[in-house]
């Protein structure tokens, strides 16, 4: 086994663990992971690649947080399939922009999202406002700004679909994040398709993604169980690891552009 092999592995392990951990998060390491460590030349083919793991190792993950209880089927349904119009239009639009640029902007927009999640939130005695037609139509809104987000940077979009579920629908971030994760996949599966078409998905390294991702995914579900009690620390978690990345994406991509 080559040494890019266990580097490829390591990476979706390190990714399905974010996704496991936080709902989210996956695609911001998996991008910068797949350039800067696997050693992918072109960011675009990057940004594929990575979608098609995340989006596979999402379904998996969504597996054990529903047997957990940890999804609200009904909106996080609702919340997929309209957004993933969006990321389909999206990913067309981030096809057709400079790489360098994509990343560049992506950066900015974590330390945005990130500042957000810093926020405190209100407790909510634990438990969600009921599922009615006010809330769907509320998902399904933003469904499509998220959506079309996550196809136009080329994540899964968990760091604003797992706000975007909360703002919605009220329900807690252990719901939100096990939700999020059906939209992750499926934001993920469309925005994947799209640069297939294009021929910008290296599948090798995708599959080594996908084969780590899901050992990750494992302790990132175990521990995301244990830190949903206690108030905040999902949210601080998903701030500190936006803060990090996007500093890293911001430098780097800055420096290409520069060099450029």
């Amino acid at each position: 086994m080559t040494a890019q092999i266990l580097i490829a592995i390591g990476s979706g392990s390190l990714v399905g663990f974010t996704l496991g951990l936080v709902g989210g998060g996956g695609s911001i390491l998996a991008t910068p992971l797949l350039l800067y460590a696997v050693g992918i030349a072109q960011p675009h083919i990057a940004i594929g690649t990575g979608a098609l793991a995340v989006s596979v190792n999402a379904y998996a993950n969504l597996i054990g947080h529903a047997r957990k209880g940890h999804v609200q089927w009904t909106c996080a349904i609702i919340f997929a399939l309209i957004g993933s119009v969006g990321a389909l239009v999206g990913s067309t639009l981030g096809k057709a922009m400079d790489g360098q640029r994509l990343l560049f902007l992506f950066g900015l927009l974590m330390l945005v999202v990130g500042a957000l999640m810093l926020r405190p939130r209100k407790a909510a005695g634990g438990r969600a406002r009921p599922v009615d037609r006010r809330m769907c139509a509320a998902t399904a809104a933003v469904a499509v700004l998220a959506g079309g987000a996550s196809g136009f940077f080329g994540i899964g979009g968990g760091f604003l679909i797992v706000p975007a579920l909360i703002l919605a629908t009220g329900m807690r971030t252990i719901d939100a994040v096990g939700s999020s994760l059906l939209a992750v996949g499926t934001f993920g599966l469309a925005t994947a398709f799209n640069y297939a078409l294009s021929g910008m998905i290296d599948w090798p390294v995708a599959i080594e993604f996908i084969g780590g991702g899901v050992i990750g995914g494992v302790v990132g579900m175990l521990l995301a169980t244990r830190l949903s009690a206690q108030k905040n620390t999902l949210n601080r978690i998903f701030a500190a690891l936006i803060f990090v990345v996007a500093g890293y994406v911001l430098y780097r991509s800055g420096s290409a552009a520069g060099a450029g």
